[in-house]
């Protein structure tokens, strides 16, 4: 195994455990030592994982309120020789976590830039879902919006993609993310992971409205990842039949909502509501 040591004046963007310390990597744990300034997003925990270590590098906060204030800082120092390493709460910087402004503005200075990859919430709950689109086909959301037009959005993207979509959500907001995902597709594939790397880790599996249903009981506790899987292939000669779209067009030029649409025809035609569903799509945005 080949030695490694820091380089001066380089940013390092450090992976760091989910919650099991001992998946921290050996060239993590490096830059955490030999780094001149760590940027945490919460320092008081970086402190628990630093101590850990037994480093006693300086820390400084980079959260959502002043990643865009520090970039000055942080290129100033990069330009002086110093070794500054970013790190979030777990998992990887600028993941649906601090990061990304800081890097952008460091590469746009000309400065150097490395990552140090390791534990990721995204990769490790694609890695036991067991979805084989996870290969070709996977839309990453982060965090979604809680409430208006970005939420919708976002759950307009959920449905109409045909792979696999991967999620962040709180534990209190999870029943109602799943029930707003199952009103069109509640037999989708799907899969939570819950404090994923910790003493409770948990993976369930089920149908979309069967993890609904388990969320409601009020068990949910912890960091959450969601997996939906890919839609089932629809039956191609159904969804390019004329009567379909013609039912579609219909409705939609008489005023009704995609969604109630969906309903409308699924109805009118006997078949799957998601068929329809994915059609519709197909005709707004071709």
């Amino acid at each position: 195994m080949s030695s490694f040591s820091c380089s001066p004046g380089t940013l390092y963007v450090v992976s760091t455990p989910l919650g099991n310390l001992g998946d921290l990597t050996v060239r993590a744990g490096t830059v955490l030592k030999e780094a001149d300034r760590i940027y945490a997003e919460d320092t008081r925990r970086a402190r628990i994982l630093l101590d850990h270590l037994g480093s006693s590098v300086a820390l400084r906060s980079l959260h959502d309120h002043n990643e865009r204030g520090r970039r000055a800082e942080v290129v100033e120092a990069l330009d002086q020789g110093l070794v500054i390493a970013v790190i979030s709460d777990a998992g990887t910087p600028a993941v649906s976590d601090p990061g990304a402004d800081l890097v952008a503005g460091v590469a746009e200075a000309g400065g150097t830039v490395s990552p140090v990859p390791g534990p990721s919430a995204l990769a490790a709950a694609l890695s036991v879902a067991g979805f084989v689109a996870s290969n070709t086909s996977v839309l990453f959301l982060g965090f979604l919006p809680v409430k208006g037009k970005a939420r919708k959005a976002a759950l307009g993207r959920i449905q109409s993609h045909p792979g696999v979509v991967v999620f962040y959500e709180g534990p209190h907001r999870l029943r109602k993310t799943l029930e707003e995902v199952g009103g069109e597709q509640p037999e989708r594939p799907a899969v939570v992971a819950r404090e994923l790397t910790k003493l409770h880790e948990e993976l369930v599996r089920g149908s979309v409205e069967s993890l609904r249903a388990w969320a409601s009981e009020d068990r949910v506790r912890g960091e959450i990842t969601v997996v939906l899987g890919p839609m089932p292939e629809p039956e191609g000669a159904l969804l390019e039949a004329p009567d379909l779209d013609r039912a579609i067009r219909g409705c939609l030029e008489g005023g009704l909502s995609p969604r109630d649409t969906s309903v409308a025809v699924a109805a009118v035609l006997g078949v799957k509501k998601r068929m329809v569903y994915q059609r519709l799509n197909e005709i707004i945005d071709p």
